[in-house]
């Protein structure tokens, strides 16, 4: 007995010894363990996020000591401070878990397995995706989560992160099935505190899409939203009919075509990866001819660049004469493929690897490898997916001068829209409806003023004709006009920014680490100033 107890207080001890040890140590204490694993074959996605978010913390860190410098703490409390808000980003404040029971049309009842990861709440609501997918786990869904949250934080969208899977294949249920399924996750995710307005709004993702939000939408404020006026507000990514925004679908995409024009403009990074600045004439293959994917091809299409290859599940096309993203949507559309697409060439060899000046991977994680990252001939690669690039081939890419526009900054065009249609569905209107009128009649008088004066300085009658670009802009900003704005502007603030934390920081061209350092001080100091009154 005095033994075993001996044992049980030497134990304790250890165990106080090493808690202690990661205390002290605050997010540093497993930098060396996740880069051994982040810089592996094939790391879980968690890892690799954290081994960003290690790369990227002592920058952070000494940017945040240095703003608190004019306060009256003591250097060893700011140090400690700014430590242990870092060390609190890492894990995800909550997961939840859960299965339920579905009833098929032919009477099997099968078992559901779901999950919901809410990173931070450092901001409110938490805001991720809702995505299907037969390659769900846990782990993924709280490195998406953890993900979102730098993502909002580098575009400056006030949310938290979060992200939400079930483990289904959607292709293997029917619509009844699949609206069966969405309705009672739905039910599942409000009664344990996971959906709300005001609480955690998904969106879709992969799988998953306007319908599926309308499902969503529609359980919610017909059970526990029943009292809530802004009940719509409990996703985005609705039809229009359902409270959703014109420009929503095609966000993303626009989002990638923006976040690289940012930097494909500008002399210097061009300089360093050996191009020449802007975007029409340069080459690009695409990987994954989804949502994402096929807006993005469509408007670096419209700025003159060149679709030469597409990667898809079942075939890879090519011309380098470039192909005709409209035409090959048409054709997949009719077709469920892009193969045998009359306009460009079927081929087996691997257009990951092949010539060209930009690399667009919107499809999926981890494509870009140690294994494969040095026969990457392209010179931009803009990551359209989450995650398509792991560490170690990130690391080959910044070696060997290739500009990476990193998936928190470039695919961020979805969740910035997202904020949009929720602000939207708070206000109870659509942007520009109060004012299409007024600002109408406000340029009809203008023209008049200008006819007017004009008549009276010289004599008779003088018609002033309005161009067809200013006549069809008389009647003020439709809701589209006013998304895409947005977005625009929001891509360019948070690029201007990300460069300048690359400077500072003679970063090169590595902007993941800029953009993982932009997002930690934002959020830390959001964190530093609310205070700790409950802790």
């Amino acid at each position: 007995m005095f033994s075993k107890g001996v044992a049980l207080k030497q134990v304790l001890k250890r165990t106080s010894l090493t808690q202690a040890r990661c205390l002290a140590d605050g997010w540093r204490a497993d930098v060396e363990d996740v880069k051994k694993v982040a810089l592996g074959d094939n790391p879980p996605f968690s890892t690799i996020v954290d081994y960003y978010f290690n790369k990227a913390a002592p920058y952070a860190e000494g940017a945040l000591i240095e703003q608190t410098l004019k306060t009256r703490m003591p250097q060893k409390i700011k140090n400690r401070l700014i430590s242990g808000v870092l060390s609190d980003l890492k894990p995800c404040n909550s997961v939840l878990s859960l299965s339920f029971p579905l009833r098929r049309d032919n009477g099997e009842i099968v078992t559901i397995h779901g999950y919901r990861a809410q990173h931070s709440q450092h901001r409110t609501p938490c805001k991720g995706g809702m995505r299907f997918s037969d390659e769900v786990e846990e782990d993924e869904v709280k490195a998406l989560a953890k993900l979102m949250t730098y993502k909002c934080a580098v575009c400056d969208v006030p949310f938290g992160g979060a992200k939400a899977g079930i483990k289904i294949d959607p292709r293997d249920f029917s619509d009844m099935e699949l609206e069966k399924i969405t309705r009672r996750f739905t039910v599942e995710l409000a009664k344990k505190g996971f959906l709300g307005p005001g609480i955690d709004v998904p969106a879709p993702d992969m799988g998953t899409g306007e319908r599926e939000m309308s499902w969503m939408a529609d359980t919610y404020k017909n059970t526990i939203g029943v009292t809530d006026l802004n009940s719509h507000a409990c996703v985005t990514g609705k039809p229009i009919v359902m409270g959703g925004i014109h420009g929503r679908t095609s966000a993303t995409g626009r989002g990638v075509y923006h976040s690289t024009n940012i930097f494909v403009e500008d002399p210097e990074y061009m300089e360093m990866v050996g191009l020449v600045p802007g975007l029409s004439g340069k080459t690009c293959i695409l990987q994954g001819f989804g949502n994402v994917g096929l807006h993005t091809a469509r408007y670096f299409h419209r700025a003159g660049a060149k679709i030469i290859g597409v990667i898809e599940w079942d075939g890879t096309i090519y011309n380098a004469s470039g192909i005709d993203p409209k035409a090959l949507e048409d054709w997949k559309l009719e077709n469920g493929t892009i193969r045998g697409f009359p306009g460009a060439t079927e081929t087996d060899e691997n257009l990951l690897e092949g010539e060209c000046d930009i690399l667009l991977p919107c499809a999926k994680e981890k494509v870009i490898t140690e294994a494969n990252a040095h026969k990457i001939k392209a010179r931009v690669i803009a990551e359209g997916a989450n995650g398509p690039i792991t560490p170690a081939a990130d690391e080959i890419l910044i070696a060997n001068k290739q500009l990476v526009i990193p998936d928190i900054y470039c695919n961020s065009g979805g969740v910035t829209v997202s904020y949009f249609e929720w602000l939207k569905n708070l206000n109870h209107v659509s942007y520009g409806r109060l004012t299409f009128k007024y600002d109408f009649e406000s340029n009809k008088h203008l023209l008049q003023s200008v006819q007017s004066s004009l008549e009276s300085r010289f004599s008779g009658k003088i018609p002033v004709t309005p161009t067809p670009e200013f006549e069809s802009a008389m009647g003020g900003a439709s809701e589209k006009d006013i998304v895409h704005s947005g977005l625009s502007y929001t891509m360019e603030r948070s690029g201007k920014k990300i460069k300048e934390v690359a400077l500072q920081h003679d970063l090169g061209v590595d902007l993941r680490t800029a953009a993982f350092v932009l997002a930690l001080t934002k959020i830390s100091n959001n964190i530093i100033m609310a205070g700790f009154t409950f802790t």
